[in-house]
């Protein structure tokens, strides 16, 4: 449920302008103070592999260790954020993150942290924030209306990024003072109110009139709707080579500070915090950036920059000067994750948009985990300044990747539509009565033929995301102006699914197409069913079901 707004004037567009509503303002705020505690925690995580090991592959595992399990398990994780209620999935997520820190308190008071047992205990904590966080962020547009979706998208961010401005700092401040294990306490203490502020989210489910997907078929859902949908695909890739290649500079820190700049924790703190710094802006600027810059202009932008901070860290050996790198390259990293971030947000329908989450973020943090072990065993051969050097020409490069894969516009949210009625239906059916063979058709005009055949290539697409299989379109060789469209559906019940999952695009798109018919009546529609063995009689004296009988499932 959707709080009513505070009378206060603000902007519909702002950035401030989510924190309007009660519960997403509660939320935001406790999820800042729990990303501050995962920020501490890794600052002593990170810290506490350097000081038992000198290998740099080691040291680069902490942050694969915590980003893998997006990777691993955000698929079904989103695919639970879109069955079940996104508020207990939350919880329960926080749950596993809170059993993992506080075995990590318990292990460092007890002094027996080993190098595999805090990346095992890593990855725990891991696979909590994992699972929540599909549910998480697509739970946002259940707590703020549409047109203050993308700027509640940017707050998100800005939350890390605060956070990363001064949890570093205050992780190498606590490190210093008490040891990693006050860090690994601290983290725990601070999932707290986030638990509570999800405890007194009232969430209202809306009904639906269909059971709920299998986990099995739910992914199965997701994967085919992000297969079939360029804007999305073309989102993951650029993500992806983002945080591969970006997360050089993450990833190898602790050695840059260690090695090139030859200090301690707390410059470590202190340039993490430069990196904060640099996000919050970024995020504060994303408004403006959007208003000025297409989304393709504004990715090469940061890539650009980005390349140049990294080469600027590789090259530095003043503490001042690869700070200020590190602001420039928090601000436009900041940019390029909300960017993509809000692209594959308004791109997908409500029922799949725990999944398409789930893809962008095992998209983000695979990329990312893979990046950081590349890079560290590269640190071991080449060292830490030629590993930043190689990244920082990769991603000067790295636009030209828009030649092939232009990001797509950045449009209103795709919504869904009104439920379809169910269609007249004779025989008796189950839910699991199928296969479903649809034929539609169409009457064109030889003249309009190709532009019919082209608008169908998205029809076909269309079809596709939203559960139909083996799509044909034909063509009679003795009547021209006669097109065929035909396609499939795994199950009676599979069908009824897709009428309540069309889009106001989607509708758009199949009125384009019945705008090439002509002729006298409507588009023809059958539906029919494959292999009907069980709507017949068995015995010739027996008689058929009645219309309105509804045969067991079992």
């Amino acid at each position: 449920m959707i709080d009513p707004p505070k009378p206060k004037i603000l902007s519909a567009d702002g950035i401030v302008a989510p924190l309007r509503y009660v519960t997403f303002r509660r939320i935001w705020l406790a999820s800042l103070l729990s990303n501050l505690g995962i920020l501490i925690q890794g600052v002593g995580a990170a810290w506490a592999m350097t000081q038992m090991t000198t290998s740099a592959g080691e040291v680069a595992l902490v942050q694969t260790a915590l980003m893998l399990p997006v990777m691993l398990i955000s698929m079904p994780a989103g695919a639970i954020a879109d069955m079940h209620d996104r508020r207990l999935v939350a919880l329960v997520s926080l749950t596993v993150s809170l059993a993992g820190a506080s075995a990590l308190t318990t292990i460092a008071c007890l002094d027996l942290i080993t190098p595999d047992l805090l990346l095992a205990v890593c990855l725990v904590i891991g696979s909590g924030m994992a699972l929540m966080a599909p549910a998480w962020q697509s739970s946002v547009s259940e707590q703020v209306p549409a047109e203050a979706l993308p700027s509640a998208i940017a707050l998100n961010g800005i939350s890390r990024n605060i956070a990363q401005s001064v949890g570093p700092a205050i992780g190498g401040v606590v490190v210093a003072a008490a040891g990693a294990v006050a860090a690994f306490a601290l983290n725990a203490l601070l999932y707290l109110p986030l638990m509570v502020a999800l405890f007194q989210w009232q969430r209202i489910s809306e009904p639906t009139r269909l059971p709920p997907e299998k986990l099995s078929r739910a992914i199965i859902s997701g994967v085919r709707y992000i297969s079939n949908s360029p804007s999305i695909k073309i989102v993951l890739i650029r993500t992806i080579v983002t945080e591969v290649i970006g997360g050089a500079i993450l990833a190898l820190m602790p050695l840059v500070v260690r090695d090139l700049l030859h200090a301690g924790v707390q410059t470590y703190g202190i340039m993490l915090s430069a990196f904060g710094l640099g996000a919050v802006i970024g995020a504060l600027s994303i408004t403006e950036v959007r208003k000025r810059m297409s989304g393709e202009a504004a990715i090469r932008a940061c890539a650009l920059s980005l390349g140049g901070a990294i080469a600027a860290v590789a090259l530095s050996r003043e503490p001042m000067l690869t700070a200020a790198a590190l602001v420039l390259a928090g601000a436009v990293w900041i940019i390029t994750r909300v960017l993509f971030n809000i692209g594959v947000q308004l791109s997908a329908p409500r029922w799949v948009a725990g999944r398409s989450l789930a893809a962008y973020q095992a998209a983000g943090s695979g990329g990312f985990a893979v990046g950081s072990w590349g890079w560290g065993l590269l640190t071991d051969s080449a060292g830490v300044k030629m590993a930043l050097l190689i990244s920082a020409a990769v991603m000067l490069v790295s636009p030209l990747l828009g030649l092939w894969l232009r990001m797509p516009r950045i449009r209103a949210r795709c919504e869904d539509t009104e439920v379809l009625a169910n269609p007249e239906v004779r025989l008796p059916l189950t839910d699991r009565s199928g296969p479903l063979v649809v034929e539609l058709e169409y009457r064109v005009a030889q003249e309009t033929a190709r532009g019919f055949h082209n608008i169908m290539q998205e029809v076909q697409l269309s079809r596709q995301r939203n559960g139909a299989y083996g799509w044909s379109i034909a063509r009679d060789i003795a009547d021209p102006e006669l097109w065929t469209e035909r396609y499939h559906y795994p199950t009676w019940l599979d069908y009824l699914r897709q009428r309540s999952r069309r889009t106001s695009s989607e509708r758009a798109l199949d009125h384009q197409a019945e705008a090439f018919h002509i002729g006298p009546g409507p588009v023809r529609i059958r539906r029919m069913l494959e292999r009907p063995f069980g709507s017949v009689r068995w015995k010739e004296n027996v008689p058929d079901y009645p219309a309105s009988e509804v045969l067991p499932d079992d």
